[in-house]
C-alpha cells in the first residue's frame, strides 16, 4: 500500500505540472493573436472638413491652422452655433492637440464676452505678459493648470491654451490661418 500512495503522489504532481503546461500554451497562443497597439495611443481626428464647414456658419473669421509639423495631432474638433443648448446664444469653436513635446493645446474661439472665454478656458487665469506672433500682440494668461495666448478680432476672441509651453502656443498661433 504505500508503495500505491508513493506513485499516485507522482501522478498527481506530473499532472498538475501537465495542466499548468497545457494552460501556459493556451495563454501563448491567446497573446500571439490578440491585437497589440503600436504607437502613442493618440487617436488623431482630421479637422479640416470640419473647420471648412464651420468657417461657412461663423459670424467671426474662424482659424484653423495650415501647415502644422506632422507631429502635431489633432484629438477633437467641434462647432457649436449659436442655437445649441447651453451655448448661451453663442458660437464656439474648439481644435485640441497633442504637440510633439507631449501636451494639449487647443484653438477656441469664440463670440462670447472675452472674460467669459477666459474663464472657461483657463481657470484662474490672469495676464503674464505679451508674445507677438507674426507681427500681432496676443495676451498671455497664466491659470492654475493651463496657459494661453488671447487675441480679440472684431466680435471674436482667439485663446491658443493648454499645458504646453507659450512656445508650442506660439507656433500654433503662428500657423492660423
Amino acid at each position: 500500500m504505500a508503495g500505491n500512495s508513493s506513485m499516485r503522489g507522482r501522478q498527481t504532481v506530473r499532472d498538475m505540472v501537465l495542466s499548468m503546461l497545457a494552460i501556459g500554451g493556451v495563454v501563448a497562443v491567446g497573446y500571439a493573436f490578440m491585437p497589440h497597439s503600436e504607437g502613442d495611443g493618440v487617436h488623431a481626428v482630421e479637422y479640416r472638413a470640419a473647420a471648412a464647414s464651420a468657417k461657412r456658419d461663423a459670424p467671426f473669421p474662424l482659424l484653423s491652422p495650415e501647415g502644422l509639423p506632422e507631429k502635431w495631432k489633432a484629438t477633437s474638433v467641434e462647432y457649436r452655433d449659436a442655437t445649441r443648448a447651453g451655448n448661451d446664444g453663442h458660437h464656439t469653436w474648439h481644435l485640441g492637440f497633442v504637440t510633439p513635446s507631449g501636451q494639449y493645446a487647443a484653438v477656441e474661439q469664440s463670440d462670447a464676452p472675452r472674460a467669459d472665454v477666459l474663464a472657461a478656458n483657463v481657470a484662474g487665469g490672469s495676464t503674464d505678459g505679451s508674445t507677438t506672433v507674426d507681427g500681432t500682440s496676443w495676451e498671455r494668461v497664466r491659470g492654475t493648470k493651463a496657459r494661453a495666448l488671447a487675441v480679440q478680432s472684431g466680435t471674436a476672441t482667439t485663446l491658443v491654451t493648454g499645458t504646453a509651453s507659450y512656445e508650442e502656443l506660439a507656433v500654433l498661433a503662428d500657423a492660423l490661418k
